[in-house]
């Protein structure tokens, strides 16, 4: 339990710069679905789908192989050193290429005469792919507040910048027709105010982050560099087909929907996805704390038993959000504008998927530790044939209704493979009746929010708010150890 405690702790700082720093985001969507409209917004739904699969390539598991090597090798620093420079120099290569073929880049993807919008888009991939290795640095050294106040520096100078370009300037210059603003804005923000404000953010990370990367030899040692890449080349088609499984759908929508509402449907889908926001930002924080957890509790002799503790909460801390989220979606609906609204339905089967898809970062301890990195590659390509075949089955019938099915079944067939294959070569002994159980009970609880609805939404919140609370107590009653835990909490308290 003390490791476990050690693990929440770890969780809980990469929270504060993942969870506080997300949800401070989040409050942009609101903002974004208020002054753009659904075929603006689709604009910042594709281009960031692209980002997210492009980020993968540039950082090609380097982070990964970084964690390994520096706890096998006794020269941790030159780990590190090989790391960063070979990131430093594929990222500047790939800037030289695509910033000189940004006009073509444009017109492939409809967006002639909007070439900034690319250059903005190249730059912030640079800057955040040199950011990756430093980051994981500070991960490695456990230096986590450094590593919370950084990434909470990069979304404050976001946030700022985006309120000073959407609402400060546009406002100032219809108020006061100040005619140098009108070179800058217009009455209406244009959606590159959103790229504009990232660029920044990027920026001021990579300086917050040179003391780190100072700290580097500038030296690449090419032998390392193989042995490094040869660990790491199938996390990259694993996390590569990760993020493919993750953003396909937003960018087949706009050719799979017809073309006259393409758009439109893609600005709902992709603002109604960041409702399952919550899961994905706790997901991450776990996985910064969990990876270097992982591989340090590998030399013990009771890691499995470790393994499934881990997995037993981490399950309890995600059905008690899906529960929540689901049982309060009154509440929940209100982030996102009101046009937005019919795509609320695909929020619960996203917000599963997504537990899937913690479930199976969870799994994924048996092929890392074991260096058998080929199979979390196989299993996610595994699940991007899935996603593939089933958006371009489900979206010309059921819309993004499809594509929020197709997003749910390819996450849970990787978790159900990862656990078969994980049994079989590191067995752990994972508590499969508790997930079932918490599963079920998670599900019948949103469907007797949504289907039982008393006549006034003050009635239906406090009967929701029984039923959360109810479940809370059952799982208390489930975990003795839990149990013992939160009563030594309260009794110290």
């Amino acid at each position: 339990m003390n490791k476990i405690k050690q693990l929440a702790n770890q969780t809980a700082v990469y929270g504060i710069s993942s969870i506080l720093g997300r949800i401070i985001n989040y409050l942009l969507v609101p903002l974004y679905t208020r002054v753009f409209l659904p075929h603006e917004a689709a604009v910042y739904v594709e281009l960031y789908a692209y980002m997210a699969m492009l980020a993968i390539i540039l950082t090609y598991g380097m982070e990964t192989a970084f964690f390994r090597y520096s706890e096998k090798s006794d020269k941790p620093n030159e780990v590190y050193s090989t790391a960063l420079y070979s990131i430093i120099i594929s990222t500047t290569l790939f800037l030289l290429i695509t910033l000189l073929s940004r006009n073509a880049i444009a017109h492939v993807l409809g967006y002639d005469g909007k070439t900034e919008y690319i250059v903005y888009f190249l730059m912030i991939l640079g800057l955040d792919a040199i950011c990756a290795i430093p980051f994981a640095r500070l991960r490695a050294q456990q230096k986590a507040w450094t590593f919370a106040l950084i990434r909470l520096a990069n979304i404050g100078v976001n946030v700022v910048s985006n309120l000073v370009l959407i609402l400060l300037l546009p406002w100032l210059y219809s108020t006061y027709q100040i005619e140098w603003l009108g070179n800058i804005t217009g009455i209406k923000p244009e959606v590159s105010a959103i790229f504009i404000s990232n660029l920044l953010a990027s920026a001021a990370t990579v300086v917050l982050l040179m003391p780190t990367i100072a700290g580097a030899r500038p030296r690449l040692n090419i032998r390392l560099w193989k042995k490094m890449f040869r660990y790491a080349w199938p996390l990259v088609i694993f996390g590569l087909a990760g993020v493919v499984n993750e953003t396909i759908d937003r960018i087949l929508l706009k050719y799979l929907l017809p073309p006259d509402t393409a758009m439109h449907d893609l600005g709902i889908y992709g603002m109604c996805f960041k409702i399952s926001v919550f899961i994905v930002i706790f997901i991450q924080a776990f996985r910064y704390a969990a990876e270097p957890f992982f591989f340090k509790e590998a030399k013990e002799k009771n890691a499995p038993e470790t393994y499934a503790m881990v997995m037993n909460y981490f399950i309890i801390v995600c059905f008690l959000m899906f529960t929540g989220i689901m049982l309060f979606m009154d509440v929940f609906k209100y982030f996102v504008g009101e046009k937005y609204y019919a795509g609320l339905v695909i929020v619960p089967l996203l917000l599963l998927g997504h537990i899937f898809l913690g479930i199976f970062y969870n799994l994924s301890v048996w092929y890392k530790i074991t260096e058998m990195t080929r199979y979390g590659a196989w299993f996610s390509i595994i699940g991007t044939v899935v996603v593939l075949s089933l958006n371009f089955l489900l979206i010309p019938r059921l819309g993004y209704m499809g594509s929020a099915w197709a997003n749910f079944s390819c996450y849970l067939i990787m978790m159900v493979l990862s656990w078969a294959y994980g049994q079989k070569y590191y067995p752990i002994p994972y508590r499969l009746n508790k997930f079932f159980l918490y599963l079920l009970i998670s599900i019948v609880l949103w469907l007797a929010g949504t289907y039982l609805t008393p006549s006034t939404l003050l009635l239906r919140l406090s009967i929701n708010t029984l039923l959360f609370i109810g479940f809370a107590l059952f799982i208390l009653y489930k975990e003795p150890e839990l149990m013992n835990f939160v009563r030594k909490k309260l009794t110290n308290t």
